[in-house]
């Protein structure tokens, strides 16, 4: 019995278990939409009701963190101020990230999460008081748990199978490309899948995905991360012009090339507000394809992590790749990573038997609700991973590979994506009747 409560009593599983309360709360956002308005990150910070949600957020945080932090023996003195000021400066990254212009570009709170974290790490001297609440990786296993409830199995569906086959094959093929490369040029292993996994999947929440579970340092996967965000913002200007130039030189149905333009557009730009925004340059019927196209990608998040999990799992301490038993395959295997598949399976079937009231809808309360804790509980993570980063590991040898690793993997998604898209959306998809 106590060696069974010690193997459960283990981050994983304690972050997994922390995170059931909140994906409940979720599921509950559309029977109940005043917990909508109360649970919510604010957009502005100069209203009575966004106050409220400040301290409802503040107050679900502080006691997972507390409840954790007993669970996992950690010492609970000095856990409340020191969480005052990583809720505050992930409080800011949030508002200005919600800022109409900001968002408009794309920048994610998580990318002024890393930079406040950065400078206070790098400005200041962090006194031991500050020490106790930066956890970035408790934080980061909640926050994919509840990305989990995010992601339905029918967005996957409703591109059809030209979307699907599109998906797969880009994801396939970038990933390994961009795996190699990196490799290639010097970056070490568990940094190129997390930088693969964004490169090819959907940016942001692929790295922080992946990264848990492949537990890069995390100096890099803030420098990924950033890196990510930064090459999107050409990209949302750059894309439209060269999609409205290129397409139409393969089709003289308007229908078809708004098809091609929007999906190339959504298998490349790596945020999918840059996706949103790129795609909005050209038409509707372009945008609409384009978001069903990100929207089936990220599906493939928990099915990479669950490769890249099994994979590392699979390693021997000889480099080489054993056959191991279903016993140590379970042991070893990061447990917020079921939480993840099991979050996305079970709001997927609640979805598809109409039990949320407002199931045919574009954007489900229930959803948007899982996706606000996932973005606060990222934005908590990387202040702290911030503050643990010195710039020193920022300009570093490494890091500059990893920037040089994703513009060669960028390129060449925008190559694949393109053929791709014009095969499936211009070619088969016409012929078969799709």
């Amino acid at each position: 019995m106590k060696q069974t409560l010690k193997r459960l009593l283990v981050e994983d599983w304690i972050t997994t278990l922390l995170s059931i309360p909140l994906l409940i709360i979720a599921g509950l956002a559309g029977a109940f939409p005043k917990i909508n308005k109360i649970v919510a990150i604010p957009s502005t910070l100069a209203t009575p009701d966004a106050w409220i949600s400040v301290g409802a957020l503040f107050l679900i945080a502080l006691v997972a963190l507390y409840i954790g932090n007993r669970l996992l023996s950690r010492p609970l003195r000095g856990l409340f101020w020191s969480f005052v000021v990583v809720f505050a400066v992930s409080l800011l990254a949030q508002y200005i990230a919600k800022l109409p212009r900001i968002k408009y570009y794309g920048f994610e709170a998580v990318f002024f999460s890393v930079i406040f974290g950065l400078i206070i790490r790098n400005c200041f001297s962090i006194p031991d008081w500050l020490k106790p609440a930066v956890q970035g990786e408790f934080f980061i296993k909640i926050g994919v748990v509840c990305l989990g409830a995010t992601i339905l199995f029918r967005d996957f569906v409703t591109s059809g199978a030209a979307g699907i086959v599109q998906a797969c094959i880009v994801v396939t093929c970038v990933w390994l490309f961009s795996y190699r490369l990196s490799l290639n040029m010097g970056v070490e292993e568990r940094a190129a899948m997390t930088l693969s996994s964004g490169a090819s999947i959907c940016g942001v929440s692929a790295c922080i995905a992946t990264g848990g579970v492949t537990k890069v340092k995390e100096s890099h996967l803030s420098y990924i991360i950033s890196v990510v965000l930064i090459i999107a913002v050409p990209m949302i200007y750059i894309m439209p012009p060269i999609a409205k130039w290129i397409v139409p030189m393969l089709s003289d149905d308007v229908a078809i090339q708004n098809e091609i333009m929007g999906a190339w557009i959504g298998g490349t730009v790596d945020t999918t507000s840059g996706v949103a925004a790129a795609s909005d340059m050209i038409n509707d019927a372009a945008n609409k394809s384009a978001m069903i196209v990100k929207a089936t990608q990220n599906v493939l998040i928990g099915v990479v992590a669950f490769c890249i999990a099994t994979y590392l799992t699979s390693k021997g301490g000889d480099g080489r790749l054993h056959r191991p038993s279903f016993g140590l395959l379970w042991e070893k295997f990061p447990k917020f990573v079921f939480g993840f598949i099991l979050a996305s399976l079970i709001f997927s079937l609640l979805q598809s038997n109409h039990i949320f009231p407002d199931w045919d809808a574009k954007k489900l309360a229930e959803t948007s609700m899982a996706k606000s804790f996932s973005t606060f509980f990222f934005s908590l993570a990387f202040v702290c991973i911030g503050m643990d980063t010195r710039l020193k590991d920022i300009i570093s040898k490494e890091n500059r590979n990893i920037l040089y690793s994703f513009l060669g993997a960028q390129c060449f998604n925008v190559v694949v994506t393109f053929v791709v898209a014009w095969l499936m959306f211009g070619i088969v998809k016409p012929a078969l009747g799709w």
